[in-house]
């Protein structure tokens, strides 16, 4: 299956487990890859033959930005699941990364999941 890749999104939200981590906004790295035929697209040269980046891009900023969750599983999910309403999509991976101050010193805490169209 083709994919296409996004990579080193940032964004910033109210996320994490901690009263501390939703007080004041953390930066959120976000990775998707969606899985998509980009036969048709690759002949055409025509955007509506294919997945809109901007789309999925939107999709990660809307959740990443909007209402406090807990956990990365759930933000990883929630970005996956409106991606997999945009047409074309069959799977996409999400993996999603912060670095939260109370474990720093630390490179990021990430989720990686990936689901399909059912």
């Amino acid at each position: 299956m083709d994919r296409i890749e996004l990579r080193g999104m940032s964004f910033h939200g109210r996320h994490g487990v901690r009263e501390a981590e939703r007080e004041n906004p953390q930066e959120f790295k976000v990775d998707i890859e969606v899985e998509a035929d980009l036969r048709e697209p690759g002949r055409t040269d025509r955007l509506a033959d294919t997945v809109d980046y901007t789309k999925v891009r939107a999709a990660a900023q809307d959740v990443i930005e909007g209402p406090p969750m807990q956990l990365l599983e759930s933000l990883a999910g929630a970005i996956a699941q409106r991606i997999l309403l945009l047409p074309r999509v069959n799977a996409v991976s999400v993996r999603v990364a912060k670095r939260p101050p109370s474990m720093q010193p630390i490179d990021g805490a990430a989720v990686h999941i990936k689901r399909t169209r059912v």
